[in-house]
């Protein structure tokens, strides 16, 4: 066992406490600095035999949580010593009513809102967004209840090196799904990008490090192109008399990550890798004016490109971030983004909300701003009494799209995110006008409800009391608000109808001799297969379940008894054996056909021997096997992490498996032979489908070929891609051919 020094680690406590106290420029009061020390010693007392997974004391948690939320973001006393409890209620003997009379009903909500729900969940229910609505519901009376809880996961992301593989997949697909959106609309930009950034080192451990490196090649290149560009800048800044700062910023590892994804590029293709920032320090009233005169002179020595100009100075973002961009050739040929912003908005953009509350009553925008966001969760959270799951959905819609602005007849302007149609405006006025919405102007032209918006638009609702949402209006949104306000509407709707179902059943019930009974109802949701009651009534008065049909049922003593109907034999071409390794708990082989669990690999991301997978079981009770990277992997391991389990290949043995590769380049005579040669001779990989298209002396090729696992595959697209002309190659998901 290993031996620990209490000696030296009191004395990093103590040195940890007093580097919080450093840090709480909001606390320096000594009212203040004395409820810090006594949620201090409270919490060093209550968590004084408890270690972390490093073998470290568990108050170095909590002491860093608080210090993230003090110095990261600029939180205050209360935030603190909320932060430093925050684990105690649910870890130790410390209950919310100790809190509440220590230090009062105010820190007792914020804990309650940090404290995961004990108890036992059903099958259908995800523990963790259960837990996620019940910090929003917090969230909506006190903001600090998020920005402590991201201030949690952002140090255990920093710590996550100490955890089971597993528990690592599991927490970055959460902290990607849900907390790295979260921070990105309240604003804080500095730790979503360190979340992301993080996020990636687990999911995709591979391309996370070869960024990194690239970047760290590239580190003193970039500084002297920075310097190089920002020189004549510089002069020209100084002569007017203008207080400034310019910084190089460099694109993070997951913004380059996800621009190679999307665009189909490498690395050296991304032109934007690094931004120019200007940060000037001005009183507020001048901000506007003296960030158009930077502009103007930053125009004076490189030619902007018109379609990249960004004025979020004149509308800011709804998270409040203020800033002008704009993109400039630089004299070597290579696009340059530069960003211009005062100290205040420089604040803002690294802080977010947190920074607002140092400015009120001078930029009463953003806090209307936030009050409306905050009043929008409100208003989604009161009207969503179904899943936590589809809950999440609906609220993960608004945290991270971009924006669009648009007009009321009257000139009034409408935030919303990017992809809006004209009905998701029509319910950003009101429920009931969305609800009543038959169609809208847009620029004085007619629209269907499900016409796209952009920037800019005027958009007039037109109205009729006869409209009542309907099911396909889900298709026609985006907003959170509107599909939970639909989801309402059609969920009353549907018990209307049910409620004439259950009459259908009642009756049938008497006609059988069928006491109407739960038990007998519950048999009849087995049979039909129906999710609830009120589903099979629904079914019943829609009259897509026949009671008239009802077959294989037996009657006795007013209980009803049905045999089951069978569903659909599975497909024994993509049905496998799996069975659990010897000596790890819950882990899963893939291809040993001595047990008879079945399993199937999923079509959405066509896993091969060598790709990292986990086996997810479905409601139906099916294993599906999935790859880590697979684009349904951040929301499963996310939302359904008690229905992850661990699998693994069994072997690589002779068995082939169908992937698809895409390729561009440029085109050549004899091209496609040499392409076909390499993978039917050279490699001897049997090709599925294969297909060319060429224009204006570029092509674009796609094959399906049958390879052994991932290091036959790898081994081909590395052949690939030494082809003269042959520029990009890559596997695809499957749909892609």
């Amino acid at each position: 066992m290993l031996k620990v020094d209490s000696d030296e680690e009191n004395k990093e406590i103590t040195r940890r406490y007093r580097g919080l106290l450093r840090s709480a420029e909001r606390s320096k009061s000594t009212q203040d600095r004395r409820r810090i020390r006594k949620a201090f010693d409270i919490a060093l007392e209550a968590h004084k035999d408890m270690r972390r997974k490093s073998g470290e004391p568990y108050i170095y948690h909590p002491i860093a949580v608080a210090r993230i939320c003090s110095e990261e973001i600029g939180l205050d006393t209360t935030s603190i010593v909320c932060a430093l409890l925050h684990d105690t209620v649910e870890d130790t003997y410390i209950t919310l009513d100790d809190i509440n009379n220590l230090f009062g009903a105010k820190e007792r909500m914020i804990i309650d809102g940090l404290t995961k729900i004990s108890g036992v969940f059903d099958q259908t229910t995800s523990a963790q967004a259960e837990n996620f609505r019940k910090m929003l519901l917090t969230l909506s009376d006190d903001i600090r209840v998020i920005l402590i809880k991201i201030a949690d996961r952002l140090h255990n992301m920093r710590t996550l090196d100490h955890m089971r593989p597993d528990k690592q997949l599991k927490i970055a697909s959460e902290t990607l799904f849900m907390y790295a959106p979260l921070a990105h609309r309240l604003g804080l930009y500095n730790i979503k990008t360190e979340l992301e950034d993080l996020s990636l080192k687990y999911t995709e451990p591979e391309q996370y490090y070869e960024i990194a490196e690239k970047l760290d090649k590239t580190k003193a290149v970039r500084t002297r192109f920075v310097n190089k560009f920002a020189s004549p800048i510089r002069r020209a800044l100084e002569s007017e008399g203008i207080n400034f700062d310019i910084k190089g910023r460099t694109k993070s590892i997951f913004s380059i990550w996800n621009k190679m994804q999307k665009k189909k590029v490498r690395f050296e293709d991304i032109y934007d890798v690094f931004a120019i920032r200007i940060i000037i320090d001005i009183p507020m009233e001048s901000e506007k004016s003296e960030a158009w005169k930077v502009y103007s002179i930053v125009t004076d020595f490189y030619q902007p490109n018109p379609d990249r100009l960004r004025d979020w100075i004149s509308i800011p973002k709804a998270n409040g971030y203020e800033s002008l961009h704009t993109t400039v050739m630089s004299p070597t040929g290579k696009w340059v983004e530069v960003q211009i912003r005062s100290k205040r908005m420089d604040e803002v953009a690294e802080k977010g909300f947190a920074a607002h509350w140092k400015y009120k009553g001078d930029n009463d925008s953003a806090e209307n701003n936030l009050d409306d966001w905050l009043a929008q969760i409100r208003e989604v959270l009161e009207s969503n009494d179904g899943d936590a799951l589809s809950f999440i959905d609906d609220f993960k819609l608004n945290l991270f799209s971009e924006e669009i602005y648009i007009f009321t007849p009257n000139g009034e302007l409408k935030t919303l995110p990017k992809g809006a149609t004209s009905l998701d405006f029509a319910f950003s006025i009101h429920s009931q006008v969305g609800s009543q919405c038959i169609g809208a102007k847009v620029n004085h032209k007619l629209v269907p409800l499900s016409h796209e918006l952009s920037s800019g638009d005027q958009v007039e609702i037109i109205l009729s009391k006869k409209q009542t949402p309907k099911e396909d209006w889900l298709n026609y949104v985006v907003t959170a608000k509107a599909k939970s306000k639909i989801k309402q509407v059609l969920k009353e709707e549907k018990k209307k109808i049910a409620a004439d179902g259950k009459d259908i059943l009642r009756r049938k019930f008497k006609s059988l001799g069928v006491s109407f009974l739960s038990i007998n109802i519950t048999e009849m949701e087995k049979h039909y297969d129906m999710e609830s009651a009120t589903e099979l009534y629904y079914q019943i008065a829609k009259g897509k379940i026949d009671l008239k049909k009802l077959k294989g049922y037996s009657v006795d003593g007013g209980r009803i008894s049905c045999k089951k109907v069978k569903g659909p034999a599975p497909n024994p071409s993509s049905t496998k054996y799996i069975a659990p390794v010897p000596g790890k708990k819950d882990a899963l082989l893939i291809g040993d056909e001595s047990q008879q669990m079945d399993y199937t690999l999923a079509r959405c991301c066509n896993p091969i021997p060598g790709d990292d997978v986990f086996g997810f079981v479905t409601v139906n009770g099916e294993i599906k096997i999935h790859r880590v990277n697979c684009p349904n992997a951040t929301q499963l391991l996310s939302n359904y992490a008690y229905r992850v389990i661990k699998a693994r290949w069994a072997s690589k043995d002779a068995e082939q498996f169908e992937v698809g590769v895409n390729f561009t380049g440029i085109d050549d005579v004899g091209l496609v032979h040499k392409i076909t040669n390499i993978i039917s001779s050279d490699m001897h990989v049997n090709m599925k489908a294969i297909s060319f298209e060429s224009l204006d002396g570029i092509f674009e090729g796609a094959v399906r070929v049958l390879v052994h696992d991932t290091e036959h595959l790898n081994t081909l697209i590395e052949k690939l891609k030494n082809v003269n002309g042959v520029l990009t190659v890559d596997r695809t998901e499957p749909g892609q051919i």
